[in-house]
């Protein structure tokens, strides 16, 4: 979620190969799946189980309809913040408080079937089940509870809430900690690579988990992998990612994305390098157009792929602004060679953002955010 505005997210102040669904009952059925750390050895070598709160042990309410449960595994872990006040009450009792109000805003506000996450990490370090059944089946390792975190990741990622909101503050110590465990687990249960960890912006437009988190998935992925007892070098640590543009930047990257919004219609304004309300409203027509989840004049993980064409140097069509934007970025990073064809990946990295390919993997079609 973003800033203090209440989201999707908000809280409070075809057979094994393609992934099959099952349909099974609510929390009545989660105490045959749930083992929690503190009550045994870890299921796997390499990363032990952290404890974690189930649904009935922070008194959670039965779903509103049937789980779905896919027959595959997931392949990511996309990390998230709950965008609430960074409060000073770590305890326990905190924890569950924050778990069921999630789960009453989920319900009540967005009117889904339970909480939209797996797992929820509170301030104090406390790492509860999100969505009834997520844990069992993560124990079991072959299986994935379908979630409503993020559209087009909801079966193919595990979605963790972070409490706090991270834009200009890094998260608390014992927070960290118990993500990066709770990673290592997830990744070693799934056999999921430690450099799979991503954050929310990296597939919508939203400043989810924050800026401050989102920089610190480098370093995420290296200690998960290090925990797995696996070397991730810098290279493989750095992905590939868009810039997240808002209201109030300027510079370079602006001035591409203006470039680009004017060649694929959305404005014919001169390019400034300023994202004033002009150039939001002309993202937001952008994203109308292309059918965006959240129409709301941010440009990130969602539209960037979008905007950013694949173009060809040349007159018309072909050039036109979509290359001026790639001049005006190839002069202001010095880049001295730019292939004649430009796409998503030479983007990337024209933007700054450059690292490790991204898979991408979405849910399977049919697949609906509930």
């Amino acid at each position: 979620m973003d800033g203090a505005r209440l989201t999707r997210r908000g809280v409070l102040a075809a057979g094994l190969a393609v992934g099959t669904a099952s349909l099974l009952p609510g929390p009545e059925r989660a105490d045959r799946f749930v083992r929690t750390g503190a009550e045994g050895p870890p299921l796997t070598e390499g990363a032990p189980a952290p404890y974690i709160v189930n649904c009935p042990s922070w008194g959670a309410r039965r779903p509103s309809s049937p789980v779905k449960i896919w027959d595959r595994r997931p392949i990511r872990i996309l990390v998230h913040h709950t965008a609430t006040p960074n409060v000073g009450d770590q305890s326990r009792g905190a924890g569950d408080r924050l778990a069921r109000a999630i789960q009453n805003y989920h319900m009540n506000h967005n009117g889904w079937l339970d909480s939209g996450q797996h797992f929820t990490i509170s301030r104090g370090g406390v790492v509860l089940e999100g969505r009834s059944l997520s844990l069992g089946v993560l124990n079991e390792g072959r299986r994935q509870v379908e979630g409503a975190h993020c559209t087009g990741q909801n079966v193919v990622a595990i979605g963790i809430e972070n409490e706090g909101t991270y834009t200009g503050v890094d998260p608390t110590p014992a927070l960290w900690n118990s993500l990066r465990a709770t990673c290592a687990y997830i990744c070693s249960r799934y056999g999921i690579a430690p450099t799979e960890l991503y954050g929310h912006r990296d597939y919508k437009n939203t400043a989810c988990p924050g800026d401050r988190l989102y920089r610190m998935l480098p370093r995420l992925r290296a200690e998960v992998g290090a925990t797995l007892g696996r070397r991730v070098s810098r290279t493989e640590a750095e992905k590939a990612s868009w810039p997240l543009l808002r209201l109030g930047d300027s510079g370079p990257d602006v001035t591409a994305a203006q470039y680009l919004l004017r060649d694929a219609g959305a404005t014919t304004t001169e390019p400034t390098g300023r994202f004033d309300e002009g150039t939001a409203d002309a993202v937001r027509t952008f994203q109308v157009a292309h059918r965006a989840e959240d129409v709301n004049g941010i440009l990130g993980g969602e539209s960037w792929p979008e905007l950013a064409r694949t173009v060809s140097r040349g007159p018309g069509r072909n050039g036109g602004d979509a290359w001026r934007a790639v001049d005006t970025l190839a002069e202001h990073r010095r880049v001295e060679s730019v292939p004649d064809r430009v796409t998503a990946p030479t983007w990337q990295r024209l933007l700054g953002t450059g690292g490790t390919a991204v898979r991408p993997v979405t849910d399977p079609p049919g697949t609906a955010r509930r």
